[in-house]
Formats: structure tokens, C-alpha cells, sequence
């Protein structure tokens, strides 16, 4: 166990995960962040998907509970807010790990109905979650705020709803941190490269109906960095980093975790 979220409090949106044969982003960062001394909430809007990331904690001797909530809606936002300052009394980390893909069929097929529940979902989201704990951690003096967004927000992806609100996701990050940075809560952004998680690899091998060692194959041969795709590990240390007072001085940061895959842009 280490310390460097000693004596923190952090929410993690999106702690549960998509069955699959690796661990996602979510629950890793919510394990790294236990690992590492925080009292984790694990939000998701999949209550035993939440709970078995608390068992994982719960066996590793960290302290974490789960709660139910759609951080699409502003009231369940509010109410997870308020159930970790009342069970906790602070709220020093805000993990916004929630996202998807699945009905993005570009520009010709997309139909109205899945453009509205991704951009719903990956904006949204975000926005209601940052401002039910902004007050908290505005009353206790500072705090940290990090969104995961995504590589195709920059990179030439053909996923146009996806690609439309993770980029809007990366405005959203800067346009919040300039507004919470006078009132010392930092606010920064990830955006994972091609990664091996559940939700990227057995999600898109059923959608695309494509073989998954030979849709890792695929993934793997795409980053420039040595070894191919990463894992939810490199997400959840970036999400580290920025939560822990290591990163003091960074806010309004959109971090790529891609192997180098933004690098090959232009």
C-alpha cells in the first residue's frame, strides 16, 4: 500500500466495468487509488458491477463503498455528492470515467437517437457530476477533478459521435478548470490511446463481429510505442498522478496515454 492519496476522498464514476478477460479503467483507477491510501466511492450506474470492484478493495484492506447512480441525471449526481460528504465528510478527487461507443455508425447511418445518448453520455455526464462536488471542494479549499476522454477526440478516427463529444469533452475539461482554478480545484483530462479493456476489445469484436486475438493483432500493430495497445494500469497511473499532490500545479491538462499515438497527428 502506498501513500500518495493519503487521507483523500475520491469519487470514482464509472468503477464498475464491462465483462472481459482484463480489468477497465474504471476499476483499476478505483483500486490504484485505495491502493494508494483514498476512501473510494465507486459509482456506477451497474450497482453489482460497482460492489465487485469494492470486494477487490475490500480484499486488498483499502476502504470503498458503492452507490448507484446515471451521472447523466442531475439529481442522482447531487445525491452521490452528498452520500460521500455525509458518509466521509470531504470530497478531494472526482474521477469521471464514464463513456461510450456503441451505435456510432458515422455520418450516413448515425441515427438521431444513439448521437443524443453518446453525446449525452460523454458530456453530460461530466458536467453534472463536476457540479454537484464543485461546491465541497470549493468550501474545502481545493480538490481535483479528472475526466477521461479519449485519442479520438484528435486523432482520425470514424467514429463521428464518439470523436464529436470526446473532443467536446476536452473543451468542457479546460472551460471548467479556468472557472475552478481561482477557487483552487484543479481540473485536467486523459485521453487513453488504444487500450486492452473489456470495453474496447469484447465490445468492439462483437460489434464488429471480428475475431479477438485478431482484433488485438489489429490494435497492437497501430501504437507506435514498443508492445503495442496499453492497459487500464496506464490510465489509472496518469489518473494518480493527477489526483495526488504531485500535480499541484497542473490543471486545464489534456494528458494523451497512447503510446505515442497523438505524436503521429499531422
Amino acid at each position: 500500500m502506498g501513500e500518495r492519496l493519503q487521507g483523500k476522498v475520491a469519487i470514482v464514476v464509472g468503477a464498475g466495468q464491462t465483462p472481459g478477460e482484463t480489468i477497465g479503467n474504471g476499476r483499476a483507477t478505483a483500486i490504484l487509488f485505495a491502493r494508494e491510501g483514498a476512501r473510494v466511492m465507486l459509482v456506477d450506474i451497474r450497482l453489482d458491477s460497482a460492489e465487485e470492484t469494492g470486494e477487490r478493495i475490500a480484499a486488498e484492506g483499502g476502504e470503498a463503498f458503492a452507490f448507484a447512480a446515471d451521472a447523466t441525471r442531475a439529481a442522482e449526481c447531487r445525491a452521490m455528492a452528498e452520500a460521500c460528504a455525509a458518509r466521509w465528510g470531504r470530497i478531494d478527487v472526482l474521477h469521471n470515467n464514464v463513456g461510450i461507443a456503441d451505435g456510432d455508425r458515422g455520418l450516413s447511418n448515425v441515427t438521431e437517437a444513439d448521437w443524443e445518448r453518446i453525446v449525452n453520455v460523454n458530456t453530460k455526464s461530466v458536467v453534472f457530476t463536476c457540479q454537484a462536488v464543485m461546491p465541497h471542494m470549493v468550501a474545502q479549499g481545493g480538490g481535483s477533478i479528472i475526466n477521461i476522454s479519449s485519442v479520438a477526440a484528435v486523432c482520425n478516427l470514424n467514429m463521428l459521435a464518439y470523436k464529436t463529444s470526446k473532443a467536446g469533452l476536452n473543451a468542457l475539461t479546460q472551460a471548467i478548470a479556468m472557472g475552478a482554478a481561482p477557487k483552487g480545484v484543479r481540473v485536467n483530462g486523459i485521453m487513453p490511446g488504444l487500450m486492452n479493456t473489456p470495453m474496447a476489445i469484447e465490445g468492439f469484436s462483437r460489434a464488429l463481429g471480428i475475431d479477438r486475438a485478431e482484433l488485438i493483432q489489429q490494435r497492437d500493430s497501430q501504437v507506435p510505442l514498443k508492445g503495442g495497445m496499453g492497459s487500464a494500469w496506464d490510465v489509472a497511473y496518469a489518473a494518480l498522478y493527477l489526483a495526488s499532490d504531485e500535480a499541484k500545479f497542473v490543471t486545464g491538462v489534456v494528458l494523451p496515454v497512447d503510446g505515442g499515438q497523438c505524436a503521429m497527428v499531422g
